[in-house]
C-alpha cells in the first residue's frame, strides 16, 4: 500500500515517526471547463491520493522528495530560494513557498517525503491534491491554521504562477469532498452542498486513455478561457454586471454572434448548456435515476467533442464503444481534455465484463493498452491517525 511505503521510506531515511496527510485526486460527475467561468460543477474526491510524510527538522530548510515518480530531493531554504532542480513538480512547492512567504506565514524548516497512486494525467486532478496536501501538511507542522478556502485559493494561485489559468474545482473537490458524497459547489460565490451518489446496482468506472496531458504545458486549455472572456467582453458593452459567462443568456449570447469568430461562439454556447447539465444532473442523482445520468454524460462527451473540442479520437472511441454495450448507462471524457479518463455509470453486474470489452476493442483500434479503476469516492484532504 503506497501510505506504508511512504511512511517507511520516510523513516528509514529520517528516523523519525512523521505525521501522515492524504490528499485525494477527484472526479468530475459534470460540469467541465465551467470553473473559471463561474459557472457549477460536480466533482468527488476519490479514494486515490498523493501521501504526505513529513516532519520538523529544526532547521532552516525544507526537504521535500519522492521516491516514485521522477525521484529527487529539492531542499528549499526558508526565504524560498532553492538550490536548482529538475522535476516538474518542485515547481508546485516553489511556487506555494513563494505565496506563502509574501504572506508572512510562520514557515518552519521540517523534512517531508511524497508518492501516490493518482495516474499523472489521467484527469484526476494530480496537482491540486500535490499542491493542497503539501500546504495542509505544511501548516499542521508549524502550528498554524489556514482555512480551506484559503488553502484553495493559494493551491489554485500556485497553478497560475506555474502557467495554467485554472479554476478553483480541483482545489475545492481535494479539500471539501465527503465520502459517498457528490460536491456541488457554485464557483461564483463558492457556496457548495453534498449530493448523496446513491445508484443501487450501478458503478462508476474509470477508464485511463494512457494518452496524458499536460495542461500547464499545453496552450488549449488557456485558449479556450481566452475564448470565454472574449466573448464577456463583447457583452459588457451592451450589459452591466457581467464578469463571466456565468451572467450571460443565450439571449445575450444570440445578440454578439456576428461580433465573435464562429469557434469563440460555439465555445460559450458549450459553457452555457454545461452549466445546466450540472442543475440536471443533480435531480437525477437525488431520484436515484441512472438512465437519466447515463444520458446526460453521453450528452457532455457529444458537446466537449464538437463544441469545445476538447476531446482525442481515443477518448471517442472509448466513449462510442461504451454506447453499444447493454448496460453501459453513459460515457463521457472527464477533466481538463485532450487525454485522461473517460468516466462511465455502467450496471454492476456487469462492470468486468463490459471493461474488458471496452478495453479489448480500444487496443485493436489504436494499439494502446487503456486502464480500468474502479471508483470509491473518499473524504477530502486529511491527516491521518497513522
Amino acid at each position: 500500500m503506497i501510505k506504508s511505503e511512504v511512511k517507511a521510506f520516510f523513516i528509514k531515511k529520517y528516523k523519525n515517526k512523521p505525521i501522515l496527510v492524504k490528499a485525494p485526486g477527484r472526479v468530475n460527475l459534470i460540469g467541465e471547463h465551467t470553473d473559471y467561468n463561474l459557472g457549477y460543477v460536480l466533482p468527488a474526491s476519490i479514494e486515490k491520493g498523493i501521501y504526505f510524510a513529513a516532519q520538523k527538522n529544526n532547521t532552516s530548510s525544507i526537504k521535500i522528495e519522492t521516491f516514485l515518480t521522477q525521484p529527487e530531493q529539492i531542499i528549499f531554504a526558508l526565504d524560498s530560494s532553492h538550490q536548482p532542480f529538475t522535476s516538474f513538480w518542485g515547481t508546485y512547492f516553489k511556487a506555494i513557498l513563494e505565496i506563502l512567504f509574501e504572506k508572512n506565514y510562520p514557515l518552519i524548516g521540517f523534512d517531508c517525503v511524497f508518492g501516490g497512486d493518482i495516474p499523472i494525467g489521467a484527469g484526476l486532478s494530480s496537482s491540486a491534491a500535490l499542491c493542497c496536501g503539501f500546504i495542509h501538511a505544511l501548516a499542521e507542522l508549524g502550528d498554524f491554521e489556514i482555512a480551506r478556502k484559503d488553502i484553495a485559493l493559494i493551491a489554485q494561485r500556485a497553478e497560475h504562477k506555474i502557467g495554467l489559468n485554472c479554476g478553483i474545482m480541483d482545489q475545492y473537490a481535494v479539500l471539501f469532498g465527503k465520502k459517498g458524497n457528490a460536491l456541488f459547489l457554485d464557483c461564483k460565490d463558492l457556496s457548495h452542498e453534498y449530493v448523496p451518489i446513491n445508484f443501487k446496482g450501478y458503478s462508476w468506472v474509470l477508464i485511463n486513455s494512457n494518452i496524458t496531458h499536460n495542461l500547464a504545458l499545453d496552450t488549449e486549455y488557456n485558449k479556450r478561457r481566452n475564448s470565454c472572456e472574449l466573448v464577456v467582453g463583447k457583452v459588457t458593452k451592451f450589459k452591466n454586471n457581467v464578469h463571466s459567462l456565468r451572467d450571460i443568456s443565450f439571449e445575450d449570447l444570440k445578440k454578439i454572434k456576428g461580433l465573435v469568430s464562429p469557434t469563440d461562439y460555439k465555445r460559450a454556447g458549450y459553457i452555457l448548456a454545461e452549466n445546466a447539465r450540472v442543475i440536471r444532473m443533480m435531480d437525477a442523482l437525488e431520484k436515484g435515476d441512472a438512465k437519466q445520468s447515463g444520458a446526460i454524460l453521453l450528452e457532455g462527451h457529444q458537446a466537449m467533442s464538437t463544441e469545445y473540442e476538447i476531446t482525442t479520437n481515443e477518448l471517442d472511441l472509448l466513449v462510442s464503444t461504451g454506447q453499444h454495450l447493454g448496460g453501459v448507462m453513459g460515457s463521457r471524457m472527464m477533466g481538463g481534455g485532450f487525454g485522461g479518463c473517460t468516466i462511465n455509470l455502467i450496471k454492476t453486474a456487469l462492470m468486468e465484463t463490459h471493461s474488458k470489452a471496452i478495453l479489448a476493442t480500444y487496443k485493436k483500434e489504436t494499439g494502446i493498452d487503456a486502464e480500468v479503476y474502479h471508483l470509491k469516492i473518499d473524504d477530502g484532504v486529511r491527516t491521518l491517525a497513522d
